[in-house]
């Protein structure tokens, strides 16, 4: 009977301190915290100019076409290497790959290939310029962007409007509850950019040039947007 008392005693002791320490291990509970974003938004002329040139060949014999490619390339990098400033004008190669061609029997019937050359930097006249000049490759793809240094000086200039309009906005919904100020909680940082480009003004086919006409190009405008997002303790 005693030792019946004693284990009672002890599941119940045990329970206790089971109940005390769930208690303390609990997270406690968070009063008065707010979570708020805000953005800032900076917008600029895109500065990077990169245009792929590219060329096709199809054969019975694979090392015929990769050939051909091999020279409509070794030709187009002697051309555009004639103007090359680095930053202004860079040149480096793109996809260049040989793969077989099938029948409707599922037979191989011949070899296909295709040819890479992009050309970009800041010098949009350049480097138009020197897609004109090219006649082994053609246009296939016009894409503007933001320069390294243009982004980074960008960003900063968002990221503090941002900023600012997070700690106003924190500051403005504390005196709107009735509080005098603020604490930082936690605060996350993102950044990304919106570019609205004309539309190159030439179809892939007809930028094959008949002259050394430059490729007609226009660059747009990109924002750059920063969001500041976190939660505040109102005290």
């Amino acid at each position: 009977m005693k030792n019946s008392i004693k284990l009672i005693a002890i599941c119940y002791l045990l329970a206790g301190v089971g109940a005390s320490f769930a208690q303390q291990s609990l997270p406690p509970v968070l009063q008065n915290v707010v979570q708020l974003s805000a953005t800032g938004s900076v917008e600029v002329p895109q500065d990077m100019l990169s245009i792929a040139m590219s060329t096709t060949r199809d054969g019975s014999d694979a090392s015929v076409v990769q050939s051909q490619l091999k020279s409509a390339l070794d030709a187009a990098l002697v051309e555009a290497k004639k103007v090359a400033l680095p930053g202004q004008l860079e040149l480096r190669t793109g996809n260049f790959s040989l793969y077989p061609r099938y029948g409707r029997d599922g037979k191989p019937i011949g070899w296909q290939g295709t040819a890479e050359l992009i050309l970009e930097g800041r010098d949009f006249a350049r480097i138009s310029g020197a897609a004109g000049k090219i006649q082994t490759l053609t246009v296939s793809h016009v894409s503007f962007n933001l320069s390294r240094e243009q982004r980074t000086q960008v960003e900063g200039a968002a990221q503090s409007m941002a900023i600012e309009r997070f700690k106003a906005r924190a500051g403005d919904i504390a005196r709107s509850f009735g509080f005098t100020g603020y604490s930082l909680r936690e605060v996350n940082v993102s950044a990304n950019d919106q570019g609205y480009s004309p539309r190159p003004r030439m179809m892939a086919m007809e930028a094959k040039a008949v002259s050394d006409a430059p490729v007609p190009v226009e660059a747009g405008k990109t924002a750059v947007l920063v969001t500041v997002s976190g939660s505040v303790q109102l005290k």
